[in-house]
């Protein structure tokens, strides 16, 4: 028995697993790989997902042990997309491996109590209005456990999503390229960067004591699945450059498509989707990972809300509405960037066009939003004509008294927040129904004077603000009850405000 079973522990389980620890919901993590894997997906966190990681303290250490780089990844077009200037608290992407990234995750959520099973693959599951229960496999036999809500964070061929009976439509690939982690036997022969021949084109990226090549699979074998050999890359990049680059000692090796699919529902009953378990697009933009944590950011505090039996009825189908339109836009984008890079003249206007869009400063800056997340932004109830509504809320400086504090720390302990930035006693009246659920704050600050009150949901986004006049009490009740439910009876109030 457990509240939650995540099946993954990919970056989203592992971060999913620290947000509902941080809840309080037992979770439990089962991962089919008994040790995690030797070679590095992805080595980039953008811009959006270090503002996420920072609402929770754990973007710092990540920061100092990456390096950055002032612009959004992007492909397809002869501009670099900058990022100063975006609407984020860090201004650039951050060069770190994945594998580290995991590791960060992966003792955070240990230090957290959540139970991670390695080893433990997911063979079968099977629901009711009450539960899910599933069977898991080990080295030493099978067992069965039952948990209130199941996810699945297991990857772009997901047995949760195929269990449950979750479509998965979208694009084929139409072609496919070679990936791999190996040594150039002399360095000087093929430079940093993309290098064109008769052939084709080779990209190289370098890596700590290594390269990372890519250059198209021309001839993909029926089986797409058939491992890819030294042999076979080393053909391919022959056959691009019209000369021999040899290759040697390799660490990873794989083949990968333009498939864009897109799970038809991310929630269906007690089950959900994240990550690559709930969409698969193009590596394009170096985004994969980044839109993985970015789900489970969304879907952490509601789940646990539900779990607990205080979140509205709404709540939980709020992180498919959510997400889901968040998905379409990052399979629409990673397709863009794949169909600018190909040879097709036809193509050439648009380019063009996009070109001297993206070399106008406004024009850059909302390409490096958009590409990046930054420009993320949620429906509220009730909505108004505000650029913070629905968007993630700057990290603020605070003041009270004579201490200055940052927003992001008073985020830290996963609840919503209600800061008061008036001093008076009509927002915590109004307020004090849900300090059970939501922390109120009063500070002052002092960049944003125009600012009376702000109410955060847990992942940071602004749920409700305040800028003036006298109406602002039911807004506010509106958005307290949308997101957090009814507000609690007196005692119970009572009770919360002994316990805090």
């Amino acid at each position: 028995m457990t509240d939650v079973l995540i099946v993954g522990a990919g970056p989203a389980g592992l971060l999913l697993a620290s947000e509902l620890r941080l809840a309080g919901v037992d979770t439990v993590v089962v991962e089919r790989h008994a040790q995690r894997p030797g070679f590095c997906r992805g080595f980039n966190l953008n811009a959006r997902a270090l503002d996420l990681l920072a609402r929770r303290g754990l973007a710092e250490r990540l920061v100092g042990e990456g390096w950055q780089v002032p612009h959004a990844a992007f492909s397809g077009l002869p501009v670099t997309l900058t990022l100063a200037g975006t609407l984020t608290d860090h201004p650039y992407s951050l060069g770190i491996p994945q594998t580290r990234v995991e590791e960060i995750l992966e003792e955070h959520a240990l230090s957290r109590g959540a139970d991670i099973r390695r080893g433990h693959e997911l063979l079968a599951l099977e629901q009711d209005c009450q539960s899910v229960t599933a069977v898991v496999a080990t080295d030493d036999g099978e067992y069965r456990i039952r948990a209130a809500y199941l996810v699945g964070c297991d990857g772009g061929r997901s047995t949760v999503r195929k269990q449950t009976g979750i479509e998965f439509p979208g694009t084929e690939a139409t072609n496919f390229s070679l990936l791999g982690d190996v040594e150039i036997a002399d360095p000087e022969a093929l430079p940093f960067g993309v290098t064109t021949g008769p052939g084709g084109a080779v990209f190289v990226i370098p890596r700590p004591g290594y390269v990372r090549i890519i250059t198209s699979d021309r001839q993909p074998p029926a089986d797409k699945d058939t491992p890819v050999t030294l042999d076979l890359l080393q053909t391919a990049v022959d056959d691009a450059l019209g000369r021999h680059v040899e290759l040697r000692a390799a660490r990873w090796l794989t083949r990968f498509g333009n498939a864009a699919r897109q799970a038809a529902e991310y929630v269906r009953g007690r089950v959900i989707l994240a990550g690559d378990a709930a969409h698969i697009h193009p590596p394009a933009g170096a985004i994969g990972v980044n839109v993985a944590l970015d789900d489970t950011f969304n879907l952490g505090w509601k789940l646990a809300a539900t779990v607990r039996g205080t979140a509205p009825a709404h709540l939980l189908d709020s992180y498919h509405a959510e997400r889901h339109t968040a998905g379409a836009h990052v399979l629409a984008n990673t397709q863009a960037q794949v169909l600018l890079g190909e040879a097709d003249d036809r193509l050439a206007p648009l380019t063009d066009l996009l070109t001297r869009v993206a070399g106008h400063p406004a024009g850059n800056r909302a390409f490096a939003e958009t590409i990046t997340g930054l420009d993320t932004r949620y429906q509220m109830r009730p909505d108004a004509n505000h650029p913070w509504l629905g968007r993630l809320a700057p990290d603020l400086v605070l003041t009270t008294g004579d201490d200055r504090s940052r927003l992001a720390e008073l985020l830290a302990s996963g609840r919503g927040l209600l800061l008061d930035l008036t001093g008076g006693s009509a927002i915590r009246e109004s307020a004090a129904g849900w300090a059970d659920r939501v922390d109120l704050v009063t500070a002052a600050c002092p960049d944003h004077p125009e600012l009376h009150a702000l109410l955060l949901r847990p992942d940071g986004h602004t749920a409700w603000l305040h800028t003036g006049g006298h109406d602002h009490v039911d807004g506010l009740h509106q958005a307290l009850q949308h997101w957090y439910g009814p507000a609690a009876p007196p005692d119970a109030v009572l009770a919360e405000t002994l316990h805090s």
